[in-house]
């Protein structure tokens, strides 16, 4: 934890993550804008920003947005209420240009288009390589992806000369397993300040957020309400973790939403959250969770909801067994 916490709106104080690698401090809470629909998310940062308290946005090329944002960034520092300084930007590299040439342009145009100096955290999307070409997700005659012969060592390799060129501040993963964690380890000369992945009470992962946290890797969870939204959007059968009737009866105690529960585990587990909300009524209750604490046997009652249910699986849309 950073000693430089953020005092929100509400009073409250949110806990900043001092990185292993950099010595900026990360806001515990975040705004996500992956599947935040054009013509909405510059709002939503906006008033996020201004008016909300957030301190922290999540971004990368392949939602295709990062212009917008851009667009709503330059708006908020041009109206001086907020300073870049004040606010950490991550974004992330993707997996067309995991070759070493390709490293520092796709930086390069990420900053452009969120039209930015230096980005607090550049993450590798996934831990997969693909052709440079148009097709963001090249796929074989058999709907598999085709893959190119790019080692994460040496993306990685690319991604370290990033700080050295002031391009970034602090460097990491996302979507990396246990395993794929440890391999980088043994190579990285700066290690990795954070690992981005899927987490919730039906995929708590528990065993790779403690070997991360044991490494000095802060944990970032994404999807950390479930993906309601995208499971609606794709009239999904798999069960909505925030319908949980231990999530509700713990949101009735507390007399808080089931959202609010939710993050407020994912805080006490000591990760980084990143909900994604475009509602400012949303936005604002995201950061209420920090005037309650969940007890003990109600931690543990959520722990146990682990079924390893992954909303986000690359097999559904890449035919790689990425997580098996």
């Amino acid at each position: 934890m950073s000693d430089k916490n953020i005092i929100l709106n509400t009073g409250d104080i949110m806990p900043m993550f001092g990185l292993g690698n950099s010595n900026a401090g990360m806001p515990q809470i975040g705004l996500g804008t992956w599947k935040a629909e054009p013509n909405a998310v510059g709002a939503a940062v906006k008033f996020a920003l201004e008016e909300a308290g957030y301190r922290h946005l999540d971004c990368a090329p392949v939602y295709r947005n990062e212009k917008e944002v851009g667009a709503a960034l330059k708006t908020v520092w041009d109206g001086g209420k907020v300073k870049r300084e004040q606010v950490f930007i991550t974004s992330k590299l993707w997996n067309t240009q995991h070759a070493a040439k390709d490293v520092e342009p796709a930086c390069r145009q990420t900053l452009a288009d969120l039209q930015l100096d230096y980005l607090d955290l550049y993450l590798i999307h996934w831990g997969v390589a693909t052709p440079n070409g148009e097709d963001p997700e090249p796929l074989d005659e058999h709907g598999n992806l085709i893959t190119a012969k790019v080692s994460i060592q040496e993306t990685w390799q690319a991604m370290e000369k990033l700080i050295k060129k002031g391009l970034v501040k602090a460097i990491g993963t996302s979507n990396f397993t246990g395993p794929m964690v440890a391999d980088l380890l043994t190579y990285a000369k700066v290690l990795p300040a954070v690992n981005q992945i899927e987490l919730h009470p039906y995929n708590s992962q528990a065993r790779l957020v403690e070997y991360c946290q044991a490494k000095n890797i802060a944990v970032t969870a994404y999807s950390p309400l479930g993906s309601p939204g995208r499971l609606k959007s794709k009239g999904s059968t798999l069960p909505f973790v925030s319908e949980d009737p231990a999530v509700k009866q713990i949101a009735q105690a507390h007399n808080k939403s089931a959202a609010q529960v939710l993050l407020r585990w994912a805080i006490q587990r000591q990760t980084i959250v990143i909900p994604k909300s475009l509602n400012p009524e949303h936005l604002k209750n995201n950061l209420e969770v920090f005037d309650f604490e969940l007890t003990l046997a109600e931690m543990n009652s959520l722990n146990k909801l682990d079924r390893n249910l992954r909303y986000i699986d690359p097999w559904d849309w890449w035919k790689i067994p990425y997580f098996d």
